[in-house]
Order: C-alpha cells, then sequence, then structure tokens
C-alpha cells in the first residue's frame, strides 16, 4: 500500500509543479513584458488560459500587476498540497495552515525558477551568446528586470556582468530566510510543490 501512496505522491508533485510552473511562467512573463507572440510563451498561455481567465473576472490587476495569476498559484498550490496530505494521512487539514504553507511554497518555487533561468542564461551566454531560440529569450526576457537594479549598483566590467552573480546571491539568502520561517513555524516542505 505505501508503494502506491509514493506513487500517487510523486504523480502529484511532480504534474503539480510543471502545472505551478506554468502559472508561475505566466505571472513572471507579464511582470517582465516578454513578448507573448513567443512559441513558449503561447504554450504557457493556452495551458494556464482555463483556470485564468474566469479569475480575471473577479479579480482586477493592481499596479499593473495580474493578481489573478498570483491567487491562482496560491490556490492551486493549496489544493494540491491537501490532495497529498489527503493522500498520505487520508484527511484534510486546516485549510488556512494549508493557505499558509502554499504561499511560502510558492514564493520558494518562483525563487527557484529564477535561480534555474540565471544559470541557463549564464551557461548560454558563454555557449550561444547571440542565441534567438525561442526559450533563450524567453529566458532572457524574464531575468532582465531582475537583473537591471543590480546592473546600476554593479556596472559590467572586463566584458563580465556580474549582476547575475549578485542577485543569485540575495536570492538565495531570501531562500534561507523563508526556508528558516518555514522549519520554524511547522511547514513540512516535503509536501510543498517541487521540494
Amino acid at each position: 500500500m505505501s508503494t502506491v501512496i509514493s506513487i500517487l505522491q510523486f504523480l502529484l508533485n511532480t504534474l503539480g509543479s510543471l502545472y505551478l510552473l506554468a502559472i508561475c511562467l505566466r505571472f513572471l512573463m507579464q511582470l517582465a513584458r516578454a513578448d507573448f507572440y513567443n512559441p513558449l510563451s503561447q504554450l504557457v498561455v493556452k495551458l494556464t488560459n482555463p483556470l485564468l481567465l474566469p479569475l480575471r473576472k473577479i479579480i482586477p490587476g493592481l499596479w499593473g500587476v495580474d493578481m489573478a495569476s498570483v491567487v491562482l498559484a496560491l490556490l492551486f498550490h493549496t489544493l494540491m498540497v491537501e490532495l497529498m496530505i489527503l493522500v498520505q494521512h487520508g484527511v484534510l487539514y486546516m485549510p488556512f495552515a494549508v493557505l499558509y504553507w502554499a504561499l511560502i511554497g510558492t514564493v520558494l518555487f518562483v525563487s527557484h525558477i529564477y535561480l534555474i533561468l540565471f544559470f541557463v542564461v549564464m551557461i548560454a551566454s558563454f555557449i550561444a551568446p547571440y542565441s534567438s531560440n525561442p526559450a533563450l529569450v524567453l529566458c532572457y526576457q524574464i531575468v532582465e528586470p531582475v537583473l537591471a537594479p543590480f546592473r546600476k549598483i554593479i556596472p559590467p566590467a572586463g566584458g563580465f556582468d556580474f549582476s547575475m552573480l549578485f542577485a543569485g546571491l540575495v536570492i538565495m539568502v531570501v531562500r534561507m530566510a523563508l526556508q528558516g520561517i518555514a522549519a520554524s513555524s511547522g511547514v513540512p516542505l516535503g509536501m510543498l510543490l517541487g521540494f
């Protein structure tokens, strides 16, 4: 029986993480004003529209931020955590506690996306610096708003851009702080998507 539970949790975590990735990418693309005609952007839009468009009728944007995407990410993450708890323990947990867990988990998930994108952009800058691959173009567009403030403080020197290093360090510190908060407040990181 424990093998079946492990398989179900694996499937929930994997498929849930992939869909949460699509929701978070949709939010980050809108935040970065990325090219929505990019083929990968179109894929993300098609995957997220069925759940996002109805929410947009209820939840308006705020200061240019698509709040419907934020709410969808939190609700989806909450639902997936509840399902994983249900599969493992056979009961539902307190929804407000799970919403709090999902909030921390979603911020950690987004920070993880940024770290992966930084890595992809850094490797691509050495291997294919002038590539027009749609995936790389989208990665550059998403990370640029995060790197721009760091470039103002630390301009490129000798042809090297150190902004990504310092942005990555800040994100890692934020992740460590969030993981500390999560551990001290009893958030089961193993139940969150992407962990």
